[in-house]
């Protein structure tokens, strides 16, 4: 079902092919392309956009959603692509000792690079592919796009063929998508790369008689095939050929055991169970927190502790109010900011290790806020 603004966009389309019509012009046609992703940053808009409800775009532009090691501007975006060619060349000679592993549907790219040396050319990757950063931060090895429509998901009808790019931007698949991207530093000498994918859907606000009077934006579950797909096309970009690449991430999937499980305590007290040793506890609940609406604004691996805040669904224009969005208060108050949390991993075992939730200042987080962090943490760890 059509939302009202797509409906909208899609008369004026119309309209536009009869005038093309009648003026004897309509034979102009645009080659389709065969790519299966192809994204256009929400961030690229400038001015209003109805295909981009102002709630989102807000989220985005607030600076409580940026790190201030650095923000990728419209300029610096399109000098990246004026010199993606020369870029490309570059990288050609490769980058040797690259592979995938994986954790059932769980990807990750391994490179015997430092950390530091890969950091430019990831974000170099981002942008190459339609992507503006809301959070670029070297010095944490974390970045984050905006949110982006992937444009390759729209049917190439009749119209569309006709009118070729002219109109392009009311065409609207309904869909935006965001992906975070985590450099570890595993030795000095080799770097795990983290890829994970969040999406959100618009949907119809419907009245009492079923009509469709607004839409909202809502999160939609993870997908893990467009994680692997640029994991794929980064393989590339770092010098692997697209056979290579494709062929790796595309290997066998090994059955994922369960690992994670929640132990209550008490009231609002608990930690979570992992049936594995510290290095692979703290990738999966680096992996667990990514995919969530959790933000890592930091981390120790050598104390096993991820600073982190929660972001509220309000990015996403969440109207009914969830959980979290009743705890930390309304969403009109513009300058309520989420509380910062501490998830601590702990060894306990060459295969167990325990997880606990801590407040800014170390203490346990004893709280219904506490528990509800858990709680999501231990269900993402078991997908």
């Amino acid at each position: 079902m059509m939302t009202p603004m797509q409906l909208i966009r899609r008369y004026f389309s119309l309209l536009f092919v009869l005038a093309l019509s009648v003026a004897g012009i309509a034979g102009c046609k645009s080659v389709a392309s065969n790519d299966t992703v192809d994204y256009k940053s929400a961030g690229a808009v400038r001015g209003p956009n109805l295909s981009y409800p102002p709630d989102l775009i807000t989220a985005q532009a607030d600076r409580r959603y940026i790190v201030q090691d650095g923000t990728a501007t419209m300029s610096e975006y399109n000098a990246a692509v004026k010199k993606s060619v020369q870029t490309r060349q570059t990288v050609m000679t490769g980058i040797t000792g690259m592979h995938i592993e994986r954790d059932g549907e769980r990807r990750w790219l391994v490179v015997e690079k430092p950390a530091a040396e890969l950091y430019p050319q990831v974000k170099d990757f981002w942008q190459e592919n339609g992507f503006l950063l809301t959070i670029d931060s070297p010095s944490t090895g974390i970045m984050e796009t905006d949110w982006a429509e992937n444009r390759a998901k729209i049917a190439q009808d009749f119209i569309r063929s006709t009118i070729g790019d002219a109109l392009d931007s009311i065409y609207d698949t309904g869909e935006r998508d965001k992906y975070k991207t985590r450099l570890e530093v595993v030795k000095p000498s080799e770097t795990e790369i983290y890829i994970t994918q969040r999406g959100a859907v618009e949907k119809c606000v419907t009245d009492t008689t079923g009509s469709c009077i607004s839409t909202i934006w809502t999160g939609r579950p993870n997908d893990p095939e467009l994680e692997a797909a640029f994991l794929a096309r980064l393989m590339e970009r770092l010098g692997m050929t697209q056979e290579q690449a494709k062929a790796m991430v595309a290997a066998p999937i090994n059955p994922k055991t369960p690992k994670a499980k929640l132990v209550e305590e008490g009231a609002n007290t608990a930690h979570i169970n992992i049936s594995t040793g510290f290095d692979r506890a703290w990738r999966d609940v680096g992996l667990g927190l990514d995919r969530s609406n959790f933000t890592v604004e930091d981390r120790n691996r050598s104390e096993g502790v991820y600073f982190v805040r929660y972001v509220k669904p309000t990015d996403l224009g969440d109207s009914k109010g969830g959980f979290f969005s009743n705890l930390f208060g309304s969403k009109e108050d513009p300058s309520l900011k989420a509380k910062k949390y501490r998830v601590v991993v702990k060894s306990s075992g060459d295969n167990s290790s325990t997880v606990y939730v801590q407040d800014a200042d170390g203490k346990p987080e004893n709280t219904p806020a506490g528990m509800q962090l858990l709680t999501l943490l231990t269900e993402q760890m078991a997908r």
